[in-house]
């Protein structure tokens, strides 16, 4: 029997490579960036399966290069928006992602990101690490208590439902939008209540955005949507960065028609709106919703039992249907 190629297009922990290597021969690439679209469309000839990142472009050409013998692409993210999903399963390849195993970390990373940006955590820091002389007083550096506030949710998915959980424990009440209501009892476990998304946003002290990344929700958050929050109000992006009009975002921080922002994600990753990193009114971190020890191996771990699933015969896991 031939082996099957399996392709990692950046390196991951062993115990997702040991996964992979009881189904077939594994070819890591070491890089320590993500490759052009010619080095990637080159390093999957061949391959049977594809264990991708968020930042790897997965379409047509790519599964051309790859070959007929392809038959699955395993994303190491819950979204998807990196892959042409139509293009690829029309061609008989499966794609699946890592739903579920991130929505902790994530949601703990959100509700620290709200803290720094309310509390003026990252201002704080950065005042002494630059040895800026301060003394303590009633006034000095006051931020924004999260009691009886309102954290508006746009996606009350998995992860929106995280959050929710953890901003009751703070006292916060909480509203959301997406595209349709939730269950009732996540509602009554939540005590949630649903808002079409303009009137969240006039609502809410604090916007979170925890939507995919589709051709409805990118610039959901443009220079209208700001607009319509309070000039208290803050935005925190742990979706996806395209999902928030940088720009828009950084003229409404700079005059302070919102109070701030707290961001893992950009437009253009891994290139940050340059006028983002001069406010002092923003909190920015380099994507690490999920990055903890446990959580990332599980995720690759998650996509390396799809790609077993697949190559010996068997139904996938987590499949992303088109």
């Amino acid at each position: 029997m031939v082996d099957k190629r399996i392709v990692v297009t950046r390196t991951v922990p062993e115990s997702a490579l040991d996964v992979l290597r009881e189904v077939g021969e594994v070819h890591v690439c070491t890089q320590d960036r993500p490759l052009t679209p010619a080095e990637l469309r080159e390093a999957v000839r061949g391959a049977h399966a594809v264990v991708a990142m968020l930042h790897d472009r997965i379409d047509a050409d790519l599964v051309g290069a790859a070959g007929p013998q392809l038959q699955v692409v395993a994303n190491v993210a819950v979204g998807y928006d990196n892959i042409d999903v139509p293009a690829v399963t029309d061609r008989g390849v499966i794609v699946t992602n890592t739903p579920g195993v991130l929505v902790d970390a994530t949601a703990d990373l959100t509700i620290g990101l709200l803290l720094m940006v309310t509390r003026r955590l990252g201002e704080g820091e950065r005042l002494l690490r630059a040895r800026q002389p301060w003394t303590f007083r009633l006034d000095f550096m006051l931020g924004t208590g999260l009691q009886g506030k309102v954290l508006g949710i746009v996606g009350l998915g998995g992860i929106g439902q995280a959050v929710a959980r953890r901003a009751r424990a703070f006292g916060m009440d909480v509203v959301y939008t997406g595209r349709r209501r939730a269950a009732a009892d996540v509602e009554s476990e939540l005590q949630a209540r649903f808002l079409p998304i303009e009137e969240l946003l006039g609502t809410a002290d604090v916007v979170s955005l925890h939507c995919p990344l589709t051709e409805q929700t990118r610039h959901l958050i443009d220079k209208p949507a700001l607009a319509a929050m309070k000039p208290t109000a803050y935005l925190v992006n742990t979706s996806r960065g395209p999902v928030v009009d940088e720009r828009a975002l950084a003229e409404a921080l700079r005059e302070r028609r919102i109070a701030g922002a707290a961001l893992d994600v950009f437009e253009r990753e891994p290139e940050v709106e340059p006028e983002l990193l001069e406010l002092d009114n923003v909190v920015v971190v380099p994507h690490l919703g999920s990055a903890t020890t446990e959580t990332r191996a599980a995720m690759v771990e998650l996509a390396a039992r799809n790609v077993a699933a697949v190559l010996t015969g068997g139904a996938p896991l987590t499949p992303v249907r088109s």
